[in-house]
This record gives C-alpha cells, sequence and structure tokens, in this order.
C-alpha cells in the first residue's frame, strides 16, 4: 500500500507537499493535513488518495467562488464562468455552486432583484434592457420577469428621468414635438416601452409655456432661413418648410415663420 515518505510546506502559507513512496504525489492545506491525520509514514489506499484530491479540488473552488463573490453580488452562471477560467474542473465547480447556494451565498432570485434594484438607484435602464443584461449573466428568463414584476412603474420613471433630464433643456431651442421623440428615442434605446416612455416624458412638463415654443420656432426658423440662402425664394420657403416639419412644428407655426410674423425675414438675410 502506499505510504507517505515525505511532507514539506510551501512558500504559500498553509499549503503542504504531499511525498508517496518518494515521489510527489499532490498537495493540501493545512486543514486537510490535520483532518486527514496525514502524517510521515501513513498509509494510504488508491481509494484515500483519490479522496484527498477531489476534497482539495473541492475546498479550492469552493475559496476561488467565495473570494469572487466578496467584491459584488454574482450569478450562478458567472460563477461558474469565472471558476472554468480559473482551470477548475467541472465538478469541482458544480460542487462548489451547490455549497454556495446551500449556505445561501449564491441565489439567483436574490441577485436579480438587487441587480434590478441597484440600477433603480443609480442607472438609467429601463426593463428590456435589464432583463437583456441579466440574460447575459444566465438568468433564467422566470426568475427575470417575476423580479421585474415586483417594479412599480414609478420607480421605472425614476431612473428614465435620470436618462432624459437633459433633454428637458432643449425647451426654447427645439419643438415639444421634437423634444418628446428624441426623449421617446433615447428611452426606447434604454429599454422603456412605448407606454412607459410617454409617463417618463410626461414629467418633462415640457408645454408648460407657448414662450418657448415659440422661441424654439424662431431659433430653428432663423437657422433653416440662413443654411438655403443660396436658392431661390421658392426652393428656399420649400426647404425651410420642410426642416422645420420634420423638426415638430405644425403647419400654422412655420406658416407664421414664412410669413414674417415670428421674425422678419429681410432682416435675417442682413446678418
Amino acid at each position: 500500500m502506499p505510504i507517505i515518505t515525505k511532507i514539506s510546506t510551501q512558500k504559500r502559507k498553509g499549503r503542504y507537499n504531499i511525498f508517496i513512496d518518494n515521489e510527489y504525489a499532490f498537495s493540501v492545506s493545512e486543514r486537510t493535513l490535520a483532518e486527514k491525520r496525514l502524517l510521515k509514514g501513513t498509509e494510504l489506499s488508491l481509494e484515500d488518495i483519490e479522496k484527498i484530491k477531489k476534497a482539495e479540488a473541492d475546498s479550492h473552488a469552493l475559496q476561488l467562488a467565495m473570494s469572487y463573490l466578496s467584491y459584488q453580488p454574482r450569478s450562478v452562471y458567472e460563477v461558474l464562468t469565472y471558476l472554468n477560467k480559473q482551470g477548475i474542473s467541472p465538478e469541482a465547480s458544480q460542487s462548489a455552486i451547490e455549497n454556495l447556494i446551500e449556505l445561501n451565498y449564491l441565489d439567483d432570485n436574490n441577485f436579480a432583484r438587487l441587480f434590478i434594484q441597484n440600477n433603480l438607484r443609480v442607472g438609467k435602464d429601463g426593463p428590456r434592457s435589464i432583463s437583456s443584461k441579466l440574460k447575459q449573466k444566465g438568468v433564467a428568463n422566470d426568475i427575470i420577469q417575476d423580479s421585474l414584476y415586483e417594479i412599480d412603474d414609478e420607480e421605472w420613471i425614476e431612473a428614465g428621468m435620470r436618462l432624459i433630464h437633459s433633454i428637458g433643456h432643449q425647451v426654447g431651442k427645439m419643438s415639444y414635438k421634437e423634444i418628446k421623440q428624441k426623449a421617446l428615442k433615447k428611452l426606447q434605446t434604454h429599454g422603456f416601452n412605448q407606454e412607459l416612455g410617454e409617463l417618463v416624458v410626461d414629467q418633462l412638463d415640457l408645454e408648460s409655456t407657448e414662450d418657448d415654443q415659440l422661441e424654439a420656432l424662431k431659433k430653428q426658423g432663423i437657422k433653416a432661413w440662413r443654411r438655403y440662402r443660396r436658392d431661390d425664394d421658392f426652393k428656399r420657403r420649400q426647404k425651410v418648410k420642410r426642416y422645420l416639419f420634420q423638426h415638430g412644428f405644425s403647419s400654422g407655426e412655420i406658416d407664421s415663420f414664412l410669413s414674417g410674423e415670428v421674425v422678419n425675414l429681410e432682416e435675417i438675410d442682413e446678418y
């Protein structure tokens, strides 16, 4: 039967090299050394050796996983991926995952809730983007949907307002319609659906004063009128009309600008 012929310490604190029949066999932690009563002269069966190696592999995987979790919450998939990158065997990785789940250190339900709550506190993503990010982290779709279902619209509105609050500063520079379109588009690219986006945009209170809309019409109109100064009068008016329409102004507002009611068009050309 194989016999331990030598035990030496590693440079790494708490680790020991085990030599069997004068040849290096494996390394163990100080804890395993004590628990298994591994001493020089101890006889080990092949089954004993395999059990010790497995216990060491499982312990190493668990320690790596716990260290990885100490920085921030992780999903089961993230921990498995990390252990795989560290060269841990699938068997040891699975053993570590099962231990962590039993110890309540790993729980995709809690992870999804924490992830969503963190975004609601400081982030700018809507439900669809959150769902996509959680799927990338390996969280099951039913867990994602259940976690999202717990969130009230008011909480999403706060996150949406963080995303588009700067667009509200464009009042008086762009039409109400264009501001709303830009806000909705930005919200949609960050995972807000149309209905939720509308609720967020309503918080901007864009139509607070007609003076702002008139000022925006004036600025955009002057910009367009100057842009097409090289065209003849008919083409110039057509292009300005199209430009203002594309920027969200109504036909009545456009007509008032082109008729000179907003600003004297002749004076624009003098600048």
